[in-house]
């Protein structure tokens, strides 16, 4: 619970600080495409299912802060049994040779279809990715994920997933 409020103070610091054209960060390949799929749940042994996502992030608003580089991220995913959500939010990119290391938080609106009832639509997501640079602008990765709506809904079951990610720059 600690570490979310911390999440939050920070991402709101970040979000209120004022920006420049000069702290933008362009590139030629400035948008960034993440395909994944993996396990929801994966904990639940009645709740878990497959899911399926897509995650875009622009470049061009990239921002190195004393926290790293920082880009806004939006997405969605959908599971095999209907449960959505979708999100924006932040994420970190820290690269370590060949390896990058990608923490993010984002807020979103999940529905829970005939899947896992996790107690009000507004949930949180804080993840973590750890992917491999591949040829021509592209990445494989691994991540892990817990969504939970901070005790906000009258109960708070919280889901853990797992994904395996492909990252394309474009």
């Amino acid at each position: 619970m600690r570490l979310r409020n911390l999440l939050l103070i920070v991402t709101f610091i970040l979000l209120n600080t004022s920006v420049t054209a000069d702290d933008f960060k362009v590139d030629e390949n400035n948008t960034e495409f993440n395909v994944y799929t993996g396990m929801f749940d994966f904990s639940d042994n009645g709740k878990r299912s497959t899911l399926l996502g897509f995650q875009h992030q622009n470049e061009d608003l990239n921002r190195d802060t004393i926290f790293g580089n920082i880009s806004p991220i939006t997405g969605a995913m959908i599971t095999a049994d209907n449960a959505t959500y979708f999100y924006t939010g932040v994420q970190a990119h820290y690269k370590i040779g060949a390896l990058n290391f990608t923490p993010s938080f984002s807020p979103g609106y999940y529905n829970e279809g005939n899947g896992k009832d996790l107690g009000h639509a507004l949930e949180f997501k804080s993840e973590i990715q750890l992917s491999l640079e591949l040829p021509k602008e592209s990445q494989f990765g691994f991540s892990y994920n817990h969504l939970s709506n901070a005790s906000l809904g009258d109960k708070n079951p919280g889901a853990n997933s797992y994904m395996f990610n492909f990252l394309k720059k474009f």
